[in-house]
């Protein structure tokens, strides 16, 4: 079948989702493709920070549309010595932190797409993309050939749309591994608190445990590319991070691994790979724009993907347009993660650190809010982004508490 349409995005997930969802309630015609059938489950920390609920709340997602959405008003952090700390995140006025798995997010959202008017084509991977003056003409698995005037492609780390346009970097493998797997029965810390755990043998990557609703909790750990340890020696390290005293402890005795363990590169290099292509936008992990320091990417492909819809709504070159947009918003914060890493290497950098961020009410707040992305990492470093109340901003969701 050969077809003319407005807008393909290629991936449904919450980049693709949100910019297909935008672009359908601006009156455009948008059609969704994705490979996999929904609801499909997605290797991921299942974190959602302040910037991430921000953009979630401004595309009108129900948090009661998500089974095991699960708020968070504070995480506690263990030091490469052992000191544990624990900081509150603002109670008053919305949420900044919360948890969900991607399997029920993803497909709330791909629903919330459908509903705005975007056409979603399920199993139906990418084959071929050939661009030319134009458009894009896209070869999909089920629905055959279709000529588009614009893509957007939201297709991952491994971007088949980059590849065919030839935009891929060879031998890139991720900048970052994450591994989790979920755990039932888990204790009543597991249940209701989230941790960090900065383990030595990991620097300057860490460890996780994020509660989900019914005594569940996604555990898993990131190690940077490059670091102390291999990726090949992730299993180990797996298993060495489950017979810590410490973890054995905060997950309780009756804690017990659901299904298998899974891994998954990060991509974290935006600035650095191609934003743009013929006619095209990436966005997502496809445009790399990952936090580098902490692995964090909801946020980033939700704002992403919504900078590439307004981008083809505006009309005037769409791709510089974009690609301006997207430096403007992350790249210095990129950077400054980027610069934080070599520090976190270091066991007594970090435990400095966080003995300083633990010295009063005020900087375990302002460390939290950091930590989630209230505000941009390098805020303090763009005066251009500063604006009244820019470290105090409320958080998401009000509503759901009242206010």
């Amino acid at each position: 079948m050969t077809a003319d349409i407005d807008i393909a995005v290629i991936g449904a997930g919450p980049a693709g989702s949100a910019a297909a969802m935008i672009l359908a309630r601006a009156g455009r015609q948008v059609v969704l493709f994705d490979k996999a059938t929904f609801p499909r489950d997605k290797c991921c920390g299942d974190g959602l920070t302040a910037l991430a609920l921000r953009e979630l709340e401004a595309l009108g997602l129900q948090p009661s549309s998500v089974d095991s959405w699960n708020p968070v008003d504070r995480f506690m952090v263990r030091s490469p010595s052992g000191r544990e700390s624990t900081y509150l995140l603002p109670c008053d006025a919305g949420h900044y932190a919360a948890v969900a798995r991607r399997v029920d997010l993803d497909a709330a959202l791909l629903e919330m797409a459908g509903d705005a008017g975007a056409q979603v084509r399920e199993s139906d991977a990418l084959r071929n993309a050939v661009a030319d003056d134009d458009g894009v003409t896209l070869t999909l698995r089920a629905t055959g050939k279709v000529t588009a005037r614009h893509v957007i492609g939201a297709d991952g780390v491994w971007s088949p749309l980059r590849r065919a346009l030839g935009l891929a970097i060879d031998g890139y493998r991720g900048d970052a591994h994450a591994f989790r797997q979920y755990f039932d029965d888990v204790g009543p810390r597991a249940a209701t608190e989230m941790v960090i755990w900065f383990e030595p043998s990991m620097l300057p990557g860490y460890a996780w445990s994020f509660p989900l609703p019914n005594r569940t909790a996604n555990v898993g750990f990131g190690i940077h590319r490059g670091g102390q340890v291999s990726i090949h020696e992730m299993r180990q390290l797996w298993n060495d991070l489950l017979d810590e005293p410490h973890v054995k402890d905060f997950l309780g005795p009756d804690a017990s691994g659901i299904g298998t363990h899974k891994a998954w590169p990060i991509p974290a290099r935006v600035g650095q790979i191609p934003l743009v292509g013929p006619r095209t936008l990436f966005v997502g992990d496809a445009a790399a724009v990952t936090d580098p320091m902490t692995g964090e990417g909801i946020g980033q492909a939700l704002l992403s993907g919504r900078l590439a819809a307004e981008s083809i709504i505006a009309g005037d070159h769409p791709s510089a347009s974009y690609e301006r947009r997207v430096r403007a918003e992350l790249v210095a914060d990129h950077r400054l993660g980027r610069a934080i890493i070599p520090l976190l290497a270091r066991r007594r950098a970090v435990d400095s650190a966080l003995r300083l961020t633990a010295t009063s009410k005020w900087t375990r707040r302002s460390f939290a809010r950091w930590m989630f992305e209230d505000y941009p990492r390098a805020m303090i470093a763009t005066p251009r982004r500063w604006h009244r109340g820019m470290f105090t901003g409320p958080g998401s969701f009000a509503r759901d508490l009242g206010h």
